[in-house]
């Protein structure tokens, strides 16, 4: 039976393991130095424990903590961690302050626990990777025979050698042609594809590496003949070589498939997010429907109409959708935008910006060059204009955090990259709103921006934008 290598974060269990033990420890020591004792004497701080264990494990699992853990640099593992340390202290807080029991705890243990797991934590992960890459400690090898073409067998050779963490150890080579080879990269050549069934069926072979055009029907029969000894094969799918996508197998109508994407997410990511942007929607529309009735009265005097605004963009996948926002603009607006294109300082038109838009409700040049603004300038600059959207985010067609979903005019002039921004549900905020919108005039660097989100995303990312939105309205900067 085939033994498949884990998957996610359960295939660093032992980093796991080693993490649980290190703050734990962290915990027991800081309590002693604080006050003297064994932490697990006292109730309150036997809960406390419990409460780190679970948000350890929480984060770990949720945030992909351990996400590349054994590839990871010197300071990119202290980044990590840290970020990881950070994310583990919130929920402490967060449970401190929503239960209102922060008061019983020794801050000063809470402090010094969190300093010793990080200092302790990285120099166990580090000790722990070289042990790893040095011995064949971590897993259980296994033979594995390798099929290739000559031209390709010392290419694909040398990646499979190259990986330290491999659970396998490759005995032998198959040559696709007649060849005079006796060895590729040190490794013997073992057979030729006639009498590689029967190598197979002699020789303690557990795996078998194949690397070849599918329609050969002799790689076929071997699959064939290896299923039928259920020896295990792994083939190599050549033109899938982008290494920035991730591909795992699954079953579509009963049929067994090879799934690439950009990204993926969990069912567990997924439910968590969605609860998220339901508590997040009925905050908002609250606070919504309170803005309205501040700034509606204002908005009718200086713009006769109606106070919500609804308009077509494109959703997550090239989805039509309506999202709402309260009207900054003038009724005519989009009537006056075939006229202001010669002003639009985004390149290429894929997006339109002015440096001053007169199209905005109280925007004004006087006679003498002075700018005058409004109560459309007001609620753009402070950001109350996106509050409706927050009913999007309610209704599923939007999430709090996403990408900026294009108008349809927009969407008609997207290259095969630009769509890219469109795999996931757009959001009132995101990468490109949290770092200087205003400032960014070129369409290619919001599609950077807003594709490095969709493949490095997590929730942790997302609680990172959510903290940085928060800042960039209070600052008031890169409102657009």
């Amino acid at each position: 039976m085939y033994k498949r290598n884990a998957q996610g974060w359960s295939k660093h269990i032992d980093f796991m393991l080693l993490d649980i033990f290190i703050l734990q420890a962290s915990f027991v020591i800081a309590y002693y130095l604080r006050h003297q004792g064994w932490v697990y004497s006292r109730q309150e701080y036997r809960n406390l424990g419990l409460l780190l264990f679970a948000a350890d494990v929480l984060v770990t699992v949720v945030n992909n903590s351990l996400h590349d853990v054994i590839k990871r640099g010197y300071a990119k593992e202290a980044f990590e961690l840290i970020k990881h340390s950070i994310y583990v202290l919130a929920i402490v807080l967060i449970y401190f302050f929503s239960s209102q029991l922060g008061g019983v705890y020794s801050r000063i243990t809470l402090a010094v626990t969190f300093a010793l797991y990080v200092i302790f934590g990285y120099i166990t992960r580090i000790i722990w990777k070289y042990i790893l890459r040095h011995t064949r400690f971590r897993r259980e090898r296994n033979n594995m025979l390798v099929v290739a073409s000559e031209e390709n067998a010392d290419g694909i050779l040398t990646k499979l050698l190259s990986d330290n963490q491999a659970g396998y150890s490759i005995v032998g080579v198959v040559i696709l042609e007649t060849t005079n080879l006796k060895s590729v990269h040190g490794i013997p050549v073992v057979s030729d594809m006639k009498n590689a069934a029967n190598y197979i069926a002699k020789e303690w072979i557990d795996s078998v590496y194949i690397d070849g055009p599918i329609n050969d029907k002799r790689i076929v029969k071997l699959m064939d003949a290896c299923a039928v000894m259920a020896v295990p094969t792994h083939y190599h799918v050549p033109h899938m070589a982008r290494t920035e996508v991730k591909r795992f197998s699954e079953k579509i109508g009963g049929t067994a498939v090879l799934t690439t994407a950009i990204n993926y997410a969990t069912p567990v990511q997924i439910l968590i997010k969605r609860l998220f942007d339901i508590v997040a929607g009925l905050i908002g529309s609250v606070c919504a429907l309170l803005i309205m009735a501040i700034v509606g009265p204002i908005i009718k005097i200086q713009s006769p109409g109606p106070v919500l605004f609804k308009q077509e963009r494109i959703g997550k996948n090239g989805k039509h959708i309506k999202i709402y926002k309260i009207r900054s603009m003038r009724m005519d607006a989009e009537d006056m935008k075939k006229d202001l294109m010669d002003q639009n300082l985004v390149k290429d038109g894929m997006m339109f910006k002015m440096d001053f838009d007169p199209r905005i409700i109280g925007n004004k040049i006087l006679p003498d060059g002075t700018r005058k603004t409004g109560i459309g300038e007001f609620i753009r600059r402070t950001s109350l204009d996106e509050f409706p959207q927050f009913f999007n985010v309610l209704g599923g067609s939007m999430s709090t955090v996403g990408t900026r979903p294009p108008t349809p005019d927009e969407y008609e002039k997207y290259h095969f990259h630009h769509r890219a921004r469109l795999a996931v549900k757009p959001g009132i905020t995101g990468m490109w709103q949290v770092s200087g919108r205003s400032e960014i005039t070129d369409f290619e660097e919001v599609v950077k921006l807003d594709t490095g989100y969709v493949a490095n995303w997590s929730l942790g990312l997302d609680a990172m934008i959510i903290f940085k939105t928060i800042k960039v309205i209070f600052s008031r900067k890169g409102a657009m």
